[in-house]
């Protein structure tokens, strides 16, 4: 086989990849720098992908884009791939009787839809691993040869490396295309800040206002909107509740995995732990409700006790010599509101009401009694120490968060709310996105098929 034909033939299978790979629905482009390297990708017919680990970059704490190429080479997740290619080819062939009636070809049409992204990718693969073995096939019968043949090999071979990596990019696609998404992921929130209840109190309500400032700087960073509704100052520069919107693009997605026990371990500056001049121990509770663009919550006002009283936050004498501030309690739940931070009565009653329904909202998303309750008892909890999500030891200069093990350094930098936490924060939901998807191929094994579906 001569030279130029050789490359031809390349060019050729190239343009045919480029052509199948745009037409995936899920791209991976716009993904961020500083995954770990890519090695031992050995399993099942993938065996030949050999030159993977020539093109990775070593990165400290990110591992997301190897995960999910193990996450894909799990059985369980190669069964429900299957099962669903069975059913979307199953749907496909159902299209075709001219018997169906218009509801069950409506049915079908919709599941058709659902399925087609992940059958466009699936496909895509496929093909793309036929047009490596076919690379790897004729770098087999070029070894030995020499002249012209060393520059056939060498393109041979950038073929491949280019064809792995588009597998393993496509592979990808694939697993995010079938991780669960929540409907709440583009909601604004409503975030509470809440003071501990451990010994040393001032250690709590100082660790409070750091958290409450963390946050803000998180929403700058981030670029969305952070309006305070109610901000409860302690001593020695402390908060005791602070409750905020935050408003932008996938607010809920980013932060929802925020609500827990938040614990630290310090050497006090100020106040009377300050005195004893060894590591305190404190915690807070960070608090995350979603406020969907949409959503409506009908309250009758015979349900409502609405209190004014003077505000006890920051403000000045001109807020505090009124009873501007307005605490809303929902009586047939024992839901409550406040909010104390503008002049007017009536904006701070506005606002009150608006923070009533978010939490009333969040009280009523559960299927039963207990879940109905569930999200802000759940997050509040006891705050405890034994709940705590993350430990903050200024001591060790370390941030560790105890759900998925990962640590960061340099904890002033990361208090300040900017790229530190977000990478911390997208650890934790990449975790807990996976999670998701096998709890999903778990519950697809368990659940007996649909009417009407053959059984996968």
């Amino acid at each position: 086989m001569s030279l130029l034909k050789c490359s031809q033939m390349l060019v050729n299978r190239g343009s045919r990849l480029r052509c199948l790979c745009s037409c995936v629905v899920y791209s991976s482009r716009g993904r961020r720098a500083g995954w770990r390297t890519l090695t031992g990708h050995t399993s099942l017919k993938f065996a030949n992908i050999t030159q993977v680990q020539h093109w990775g970059t070593v990165a400290p704490t990110r591992f997301y884009h190897s995960d999910l190429e193990d996450l894909y080479k799990t059985e369980s997740v190669q069964r429900y791939l299957q099962q669903l290619m069975e059913e979307y080819r199953d749907v496909r062939k159902k299209l075709q009787y001219a018997h169906l009636s218009e509801t069950d070809r409506k049915v079908l049409i919709k599941k058709r839809a659902e399925l087609l992204p992940l059958a466009i990718v699936f496909d895509t693969i496929e093909q793309t691993l036929k047009d490596l073995e076919e690379v790897l096939s004729l770098l087999h019968s070029s070894a030995g040869t020499k002249d012209e043949d060393e520059q056939l090999t060498q393109l041979l071979k950038e073929e491949e490396v280019q064809i792995s990596r588009k597998i393993l990019d496509l592979r990808e696609d694939l697993i995010k295309a079938l991780i669960p998404t929540d409907p709440l992921d583009a909601s604004n929130i409503l975030l509470e800040v809440v003071s501990g209840r451990t010994t040393g109190g001032d250690i709590c309500q100082q660790f409070t206002r750091e958290m409450f400032d963390m946050y803000q700087g998180f929403a700058s960073y981030m670029n969305w909107d952070f309006e305070i509704f109610n901000y409860t100052t302690a001593e020695y520069g402390g908060l005791h509740h602070a409750a905020v919107r935050i408003a932008g693009e996938n607010v809920y997605r980013h932060v929802k995995h925020e609500g827990g026990t938040h614990r630290v371990q310090r050497i006090p500056e100020v106040g009377l732990s300050s005195r004893m001049q060894r590591i305190h121990t404190g915690t807070m509770t960070v608090i995350v409700l979603p406020q969907p663009v949409e959503f409506d919550v009908q309250i009758d006002q015979k349900d409502l006790r609405i209190d004014t009283f003077r505000s006890r936050g920051a403000g000045g004498q001109s807020v505090n010599t009124t009873d501007s501030a307005v605490r809303i309690v929902h009586l047939p739940t024992g839901i409550t509101a406040e909010c104390q931070q503008s002049r007017s009565q009536l904006k701070n009653r506005d606002t009150a009401m608006g923070v009533l329904k978010a939490r009333i909202y969040q009280s009523i998303m559960g299927k039963d009694t207990e879940q109905r309750d569930s999200a802000r008892k759940q997050q509040l909890g006891t705050r405890s120490q034994s709940e705590r999500i993350r430990t903050y030891n200024f001591s060790q200069d370390r941030v560790t968060d105890h759900r998925t093990g990962y640590v960061t350094r340099d904890i002033k930098e990361f208090m300040k709310g900017g790229e530190a936490l977000h990478d911390l924060i997208s650890d934790v939901r990449e975790h807990a996105e996976r999670e998701a998807l096998l709890e999903l191929v778990e519950s697809s094994r368990l659940k007996p098929p649909e009417s009407g579906q053959s059984a996968h």
